[in-house]
């Protein structure tokens, strides 16, 4: 089968690249694949981080694609359908993750359907951080796919609300594996200036709103000595207000922060010298964050929002708080050290999600979708 996929590949960094790479690389075992990229993926102004590009120490992995659509840029749209439709597929697959790229993407796919089958894999129906406008341009969107897949039940949920006929497939976010391979944790440690003895917890990843980086600065200020925390991403915006809480919390000695794009070959560090990721979202769907905790064994606390619940409490690979609140967030820390057959637990159920949440699974999945459109 061909199949294009039209989405942000190489240069472009994050997690919905990194997602696009693994895609490509596996479906390309299979199917003759080609990568359509966008020539401009947000204006400038638009975009709250520092570069939505990899750097020269970045490993990204360079997938070879054709950059055609500019998003702010109408008179792309028309060239880059021309490019997929030359090309000839027999499926295409889109990414859709919020309302902005509703019209560029709705206007390839509402022209493609006409040649091929056309799916979307949908991160997000409605954004994180919502606007008035997303409902009805995701409708409109939605309109150019056969069907859809979606990452957790959540996202199927604001898809039917949508679309109550959507044709949809519920496929679980596949695990990362290009992160490579655990480290010694009191090496990890020492690399990261943390102190091997205490207990570790991890905030990783974008720092935005959503994400609840405050409701947990609070909760771990009322945990002892023997606990530090680490946060290492980079800041959507200021990051005054956290600094604001960390100096005022009385705990600012054990709380390290490493404020920037954390390159693919460093990750493996912050993940081996910790003992607990916590994700205390305000809202979620999936998390990229909780593949690669799985990837490096590490279990969770999150918070009961999206899909999180499904993907991580029922599943035993981590301890869900019942409240989007700090203290909620606290009794899942502290019960989670109290017990050290309970993290035990988790790593061994962790494992058995890394083998059901392969790569090839999802893509011998979304094949069947595709074989039964």
């Amino acid at each position: 089968m061909k199949i294009a996929i039209l989405s942000c590949f190489y240069p472009y960094r994050g997690g919905i690249s990194q997602f696009n790479a693994c895609l490509y690389t596996e479906l390309s075992r299979r199917h003759d694949v080609k990568a359509f990229n966008f020539s401009r993926q947000y204006p400038e102004f638009l975009f709250p981080g520092k570069t939505q590009y990899v750097t020269p120490d970045d490993e990204a992995v360079a997938v070879e694609s054709e950059s055609l659509l500019d998003t702010a840029n109408p008179f792309t749209y028309g060239r880059t359908l021309r490019a997929i439709r030359a090309w000839g597929p027999d499926l295409l697959i889109v990414r859709y993750w919020m309302s902005y790229f509703a019209p560029s993407l709705g206007y390839v796919t509402r022209h493609m359907r006409k040649h091929c089958k056309v799916i979307s894999i949908l991160d997000n129906v409605i954004p994180h951080e919502p606007h008035f406008f997303d409902a009805p341009l995701t409708k409109w969107f939605l309109k150019g796919s056969d069907g859809c897949i979606t990452l957790c039940d959540a996202v199927a949920d604001d898809l039917l609300a949508l679309r109550p006929d959507a044709t949809y497939k519920v496929i679980q976010h596949p695990l990362y594996t290009h992160f490579g391979a655990k480290q010694d944790r009191n090496a990890a440690s020492a690399a990261l200036g943390l102190d091997p003895s205490k207990k570790t917890l991890l905030f990783f990843g974008l720092i935005r709103e959503y994400k609840g980086l405050d409701i947990l600065l609070e909760a771990f200020s009322k945990l002892p000595e023997d606990y530090q925390l680490m946060i290492a991403g980079e800041p959507y915006g200021s990051f005054d207000r956290y600094q604001k809480i960390i100096d005022a919390s009385g705990c600012a000695d054990r709380i390290h922060t490493d404020l920037r794009y954390i390159k693919d070959s460093e990750v493996s560090k912050y993940f081996s010298a910790a003992d607990l990721a916590v994700l205390p979202y305000r809202s979620a769907t999936q998390s990229g964050i909780s593949s690669v905790s799985y990837h490096f064994e590490v279990p969770m606390v999150v918070t009961d929002v999206g899909g999180l619940k499904g993907t991580i409490g029922e599943r035993g690979t981590g301890l869900v708080a019942n409240e989007v609140k700090a203290d909620a967030v606290l009794v899942q820390i502290r019960r989670f050290f109290a017990d050290p057959a309970l993290k035990q637990s988790c790593i061994e159920n962790i494992r058995k999600e890394k083998t059901r949440l392969s790569w090839m699974n999802f893509c011998r999945k979304l094949e069947n979708f595709v074989a039964n459109l």
